[in-house]
């Protein structure tokens, strides 16, 4: 069991995950993330921040590659990671809404996901990018409500290379301008997770997400089914 704590810690650790796994492991999260419902803790953004921060060490672990080709590779593994979460929603949607919630699943996650969908519709999968926890589940609601496949790759692929080349390319040139700020990176990081998850952690407090009864969800998702 502490092993498992110790192995939790280091996975929201973002630089335990660039000193031990480089671009391998870097990629393997983001793509988690932004497509497996189980790594919706995992800390995207500030990951990404501090992969452009240590920009050269990243690319030292890929064969010394371009920095323009590390931030490629993890952008496709962003749109990778939605397209398993928009086919997941397809194939096994109305399954998690009647799932019990569990130490890695939550099932009032899925509801604010759906309800933000219903908000924005598809630009919601490219604006859950840059929202924690939502971005793991955006895409597997699109794929229970029966989005266009095209329409989701567009803000898929779209929303993909605007969040990680954003977010890298303010870490590394951040860390050109003012190189001395290695010596306060935790500060950094907790600041940005404190920007980053402010609208959720808003959104939990001050508006909870509707839970409708579990069949209302079963039946909607089996209606467009049956329709395609």
């Amino acid at each position: 069991m502490d092993q498992i704590i110790e192995l939790f810690r280091h996975l929201i650790n973002p630089k335990w995950i660039i000193d031990h796994g480089g671009l391998y492991l870097l990629v393997a999260i983001i793509f988690a993330e932004t497509g497996l419902f189980v790594g919706f803790f995992l800390p995207g953004d500030s990951l990404l921040f501090l992969a452009g921060f240590y920009g050269k060490e990243i690319c030292a672990s890929f064969h010394d590659a371009p920095f323009f080709i590390v931030m490629l590779v993890i952008a496709l593994a962003g749109v990778l990671g939605n397209m398993v979460g928009f086919w997941f929603g397809r194939k096994s949607g109305p399954v998690l809404f009647k799932r019990k919630d569990s130490l890695l699943f939550k099932k009032k996650h899925l509801y604010q996901a759906k309800e933000f969908y219903d908000r924005y519709g598809g630009g919601a999968i490219f604006f859950a990018r840059f929202l924690p926890i939502i971005r793991t589940f955006a895409p597997i609601v699109a794929g229970i409500v029966g989005m266009e496949r095209k329409r989701f790759m567009f803000f898929n692929i779209v929303g993909s290379f605007s969040w990680v080349f954003s977010m890298m390319l303010a870490g590394y040139f951040l860390g050109k301008k003012f190189p001395g700020l290695k010596d306060h990176l935790e500060l950094i990081v907790i600041i940005l997770v404190l920007i980053t998850t402010l609208p959720v952690i808003l959104k939990l407090v001050f508006g909870k997400a509707k839970i409708p009864h579990d069949h209302h969800i079963v039946d909607e998702s089996s209606e467009i089914t049956e329709s395609k």
